[in-house]
């Protein structure tokens, strides 16, 4: 390889390490914020950012309708003096209880399933650090449409890649440059 050939590798590899470096420190941010919400959100039930899921008592029984679990979440909510739309009930058959959860805020309602009875009120700390884990968080507090996730998701999923391929031909090429500098 002639001279002028291995001008240009270092070069580029200098260009690369300028590259790498500077996307490298804003991006800093979002990799911690994305890696601490991860963590989080694997152990979310081991660190109760999940409320426990409570259980009926009753063993046997008809379950009262879904849409009497949503009067009854509405109603619960009502007292607290928050909103009331409803975004999905999780029901659990196998411990005889509903989750309500609503769309403005991150309280969930555990209901009974055969009675109706309210068996907790508690606040969904996971959800919002899902929400911050995936950037929809600032979709969630302004437009609603899914915008900031998007360009959240593709600007650190892009930095991510061209980071690890930059830190590969940083690695890579010096150790080639000087393979061939000694030939």
């Amino acid at each position: 390889m002639s001279s002028s050939q291995i001008q240009q590798k270092v070069k580029a590899v200098r260009l690369f390490r300028t590259l790498h470096k500077w996307m490298g420190i804003p991006l800093i941010v979002f990799f911690l914020l994305i890696g601490i919400t991860s963590i989080l959100l694997a152990w979310k039930k081991k660190v109760e950012l999940l409320p426990p899921t409570q259980k009926t008592q009753i063993e046997n029984g008809t379950w009262i309708l879904p849409s009497e679990m949503v009067l009854i979440g509405e109603e619960e909510m009502r007292k607290l003096g928050r909103e009331t739309e409803v975004d999905r009930i999780d029901i659990r058959p196998d411990k005889g209880i509903a989750k309500v959860t609503f769309k403005s805020h991150f309280s969930e309602v555990q209901i009974d399933g055969y009675s109706g009875e309210v068996l907790s009120i508690s606040t969904r700390h996971s959800d919002w650090i899902e929400k911050l884990h995936d950037g929809s968080i600032v979709d969630y507090y302004t437009t609603g449409d899914e915008g900031a996730k998007l360009f959240y998701s593709t600007l650190t999923s892009i930095g991510l890649i061209f980071l690890a391929l930059s830190g590969f031909y940083l690695w890579y090429y010096p150790k080639l440059i000087r393979r061939l500098k000694s030939k």
